[in-house]
């Protein structure tokens, strides 16, 4: 079946988003364990991605543990850190489908305040011809109702949206409904599924 849109998960897809990271080098992976076991920071993410205030819920969650406050702070303060770079072939083979005519859509698992800014930092976020971002929509992969919204908003079948997604459990959630899909795991794997769909020349995907 051919393809008519592509979808682009953003977090290690497009960028790069390792709070881990930050914090072993930040305070070490020890302490950074430490951490992890004793708050439930990827809890509060999730509710961040549901549309939760993102200073008010990182903050909120630090008064909660007073011997983490700093550490548990950073998730707002420092969060661009977390996003620290773009990944550029990803980035160059977005525009270079949009330049062919592909539509090219979003669908990420995104706060509203951490997606503002990502994008202040990340212009390239702005160039989709729509994005679906979880915390504007009140839900979150693999939740059927987030494929539900891209469905219904490009006016497309599931059969012709390709859809590249670094986590398995969203990747099996779009093939459930019938995306064609793609497990991200680099760039170039990326570059060659779409070389094989037909919609980019290797030159064009490199």
């Amino acid at each position: 079946m051919s393809i008519q849109a592509v979808v682009y998960d953003i977090g290690n897809v497009l960028i790069e988003w390792d709070p881990e990271r930050f914090y072993d080098t930040r305070f070490g992976a020890e302490r950074r364990k430490r951490l992890f076991t004793e708050v439930p920071l990827h809890e509060m993410n999730l509710g961040l991605d549901r549309g939760d205030p993102f200073r008010e819920s990182v903050y909120a969650l630090a008064d909660q543990h007073p011997e983490w406050r700093e550490e548990i702070r950073h998730w707002h303060d420092s969060w661009l850190d977390f996003a620290h770079t773009d990944i550029p072939q990803s980035v160059r083979i977005l525009r270079r489908l949009r330049a062919k005519g592909v539509p090219v859509f979003a669908l990420s698992n995104f706060g509203i305040g951490t997606f503002e800014v990502a994008l202040g930092a990340y212009p390239f976020l702005g160039e989709f011809d729509q994005a679906y971002i979880s915390g504007h929509l009140g839900c979150i992969k693999p939740d059927a109702e987030i494929y539900r919204h891209l469905e219904q908003g490009a006016g497309l079948s599931a059969d012709r949206l390709l859809f590249a997604d670094d986590r398995p459990e969203n990747i099996e959630a779009a093939a459930a409904r019938g995306w064609q899909t793609h497990l991200f795991t680099t760039p170039e794997g990326w570059a060659a599924r779409l070389v094989d769909a037909g919609l980019l020349t290797p030159e064009e995907a490199a």
